[in-house]
């Protein structure tokens, strides 16, 4: 049996491990540079889950590129409300440029069908989107995700960016809800 860490009042359990996370965001890296490395790409960061996520992933991507934060909030507790609340960045500049969103997760897709004609209004050459995991199971629009790090089932998961009320998103570890 795994690592257990209790979060207000629930369990959850190790479901990926670090290393795995390590491995496959230098896949991603890599797949990412070989399409954007002559393209100027801006990426999008997706506050507050991202971030650890973006973090790591822009590390091993080796040429220089622009970075932006974006809020998107739709989770309360363990459940999506279907209401998306959008904080796009003043400063960055999209027009006519390669897109990359970096997300955490992507289930509902609410967030990216929200996100993605806010983001279209201002006519970037492209828009490409990287989740560090992606819930197919659970996905209610017609969203892609070009550069998915890891497919899981509908499981309710935090770690390595991902909180439960604002919670665990320290661990370095991917753990689900026990069950």
């Amino acid at each position: 049996m795994g690592k257990i860490v209790s979060i207000d009042n629930l369990e959850f359990e190790v479901y990926i491990h670090h290393q795995d996370i390590q491995n496959r965001i230098l896949a991603l890296a890599k797949n990412i540079e070989e399409k954007y490395e002559a393209l100027n790409p801006i990426f999008l960061v997706v506050m507050n889950g991202a971030f650890i996520f973006a973090a790591d992933l822009l590390r091993e991507i080796h040429f220089p590129s622009e970075t932006a934060f974006i809020r998107i909030k739709s989770y309360e507790g363990t459940h999506s409300t279907g209401v998306v609340n959008i904080s796009l960045p003043e400063h960055a500049d999209i027009s006519g440029r390669h897109v990359v969103i970096m997300e955490d997760i992507v289930d509902t897709g609410n967030s990216m069908d929200a996100l993605l004609p806010e983001l279209k209004k201002h006519q970037p050459a492209s828009i490409a989107i990287t989740s560090l995991l992606f819930k197919p199971e659970a996905l209610q629009h017609d969203i892609v995700v070009d550069f998915p790090g890891f497919v899981i089932p509908k499981y309710f998961v935090v770690g390595y960016g991902l909180d439960y009320n604002e919670k665990g998103r320290n661990l370095k570890d991917i753990y689900k809800l026990k069950s």
